[in-house]
């Protein structure tokens, strides 16, 4: 399976393992509780995905890699104490905790959460002294005499042996514990991925013409060349700090995550020819609505590839668009009842220290979610930013006469808010005129052609622009989607009747 479907099934098993009974006790005994074993190449994005998960379940996340574990690390260090067995007392040898399940105790009193996933990479790796104690622990979730938490989810991750030499099969016995998953790399369900994470448009652009390039593993005697899904994001985050930094991006700094020669080779030309499309497709003037016709002659005239990556530029920057448009509007959505209450104690003739009090509240509670968050490490960029624009504005009413009521007896804090709301509005009429303009140019300059389908598929599997236009809506995009519908249609329909040769 792709890693996107690899994603919703641990899901699903993590929330069945979690599942009460009605007295509180777990629906499946840990004994019962298989750990979940991802086996597939390197860089697909296992890890990635382990994140994602504990993030959207409001669980904790404990990671660690098995090949840096020795037996004692793992097991514990042995020291010497004494008991009483009858009326001899002896000597005898007990080990302290395990680092991992310390590791996980630590996480529980860290974040408040008492449920989460430990995620143990490369257990295929594990030295064949401490193959027996991982045999236990996956079974019976207990290194020595130190058991795993309660509520705590084991999934584990290797790599087939053709891509790692350290890599020892695991017998029949230990398979027959786990709950096996095979996982592929496949470029559709990542790019959905890349997308939601803003990876740089040129290598988007690069993956929708060069797809048999998005994976590349070639184990040759000759030599070894690979390129995975972590190498493309991991070039994406140092491309986008190049370009503010005005550092040269060239074949050389691409190699080191692309280690493919003929791969890093044909992606370094293509930049180059991305940034020139850029500059002569005047992607700016487009979105404002007026490029001019020699644009459209140049785009539709454009071979296909071309159009594919002007395409893909014009989309990022929409989609750019429409992520600041929603960053600002979870900050109002958050801002609103809380200037709904003050507006109504206003009006029953609170002062200025009950309409602080109210502000400070809030403030504190978005700070203490911020950093519960960052602890628990939950905290996307863009919640991030969401709430760092709250605690801004509530930072900004406690200035000293931002909190001080108007003539007509209304707290000054209100008018800011009424003014973010303003703004609100201006951005996202902005943003949907921008995505109309791009809807209209591709109608225009590739009639006829595929983009105006892609568009549509593009704006409807997107995550900011498929929130975007449910929040906002956009006409044009309505219609292109509908139009394309009719279009998708109509085309079965001509297959269905060329079958009956009528």
């Amino acid at each position: 399976m792709n890693i996107a479907s690899a994603k919703q099934v641990i899901k699903d098993t993590v929330r069945i393992y979690l599942k009460k009974d009605e007295y509180g006790e777990y629906c499946i005994p840990t004994v019962r509780q298989r750990p979940i074993f991802m086996l597939g190449a390197p860089g697909i994005g296992k890890t990635a995905i382990m994140e994602q998960i504990a993030s959207e379940m409001g669980i904790a996340f404990v990671s660690y890699s098995m090949t840096h574990h020795t037996r004692q690390s793992a097991l514990g260090l042995p020291y010497i104490t004494t008991k009483k067995f009858g009326d001899t007392e002896y000597s005898i040898t007990e080990y302290t905790m395990s680092e991992i399940i310390a590791s996980v105790y630590e996480a529980i009193d860290k974040r408040g959460v008492k449920e989460g996933i430990l995620f143990l990479d490369e257990i295929n790796c594990v030295s064949e002294t401490l193959g027996p104690s991982m045999l236990q622990f996956l079974q019976y979730k207990t290194f020595g005499r130190h058991s795993l938490p309660e509520g705590w989810v084991i999934v584990t991750a290797g790599n087939p042996p053709e891509y790692n030499r350290s890599v020892r099969e695991f017998d029949v016995a230990t398979l027959d514990r786990m709950k096996v998953i095979t996982v592929e790399p496949e470029l559709k369900a990542w790019m959905e991925y890349a997308r939601e994470r803003s990876i740089h448009g040129a290598i988007l652009a690069y993956l929708d013409v060069k797809k048999e390039d998005f994976y590349v593993m070639d184990m040759s005697p000759e030599g070894r060349a690979y390129v995975t899904a972590r190498g493309w994001e991991d070039l994406s985050e140092m491309m986008k700090l190049s370009e503010e930094e005005k550092i040269t991006i060239d074949e050389t700094l691409i190699s080191q995550y692309l280690r493919s020669e003929r791969v890093a080779k044909d992606f370094a030309a293509y930049y180059d020819l991305y940034i020139k499309y850029k500059t002569d497709y005047h992607i700016a003037e487009i979105l404002e609505g007026r490029a001019p016709e020699s644009i459209y002659e140049k785009m539709n005239g454009a071979s296909f590839d071309e159009r594919l990556s002007v395409l893909s530029m014009l989309t990022e920057s929409v989609s750019g668009d429409m992520k600041e448009t929603l960053v600002e509007a979870d900050a109002v959505r958050t801002l609103t009842p809380v200037m709904k209450s003050i507006k109504d104690m206003s009006e029953k003739g609170a002062d200025d220290s009950e309409v602080q009090g109210i502000i400070r509240k809030a403030l504190g509670a978005q700070e203490n979610n911020l950093k519960l968050l960052q602890e628990r490490g939950n905290l996307s960029r863009h919640r991030r930013r969401s709430i760092a624009l709250t605690i801004d504005f509530y930072n900004d009413c406690l200035k000293p006469g931002d909190t001080a009521k108007t003539e007509d007896g209304r707290p000054r804090c209100l008018d800011g808010y009424n003014s973010e709301v303003v703004k609100l509005k201006e951005k996202a009429m902005t943003s949907s005129s921008r995505l109309s303009n791009l809807i209209s140019f591709v109608r225009k300059a590739c009639e006829g052609g595929n983009e105006p389908m892609i568009l549509a598929t593009r704006l409807t599997s997107d995550t900011w622009s498929s929130r975007f236009i449910s929040t906002f809506g956009n006409e044009d995009y309505e219609k292109l989607a509908g139009d394309m519908e009719i279009s998708e249609r109509g085309l079965e329909l001509k297959e269905q009747i060329a079958k009956f040769d009528i």
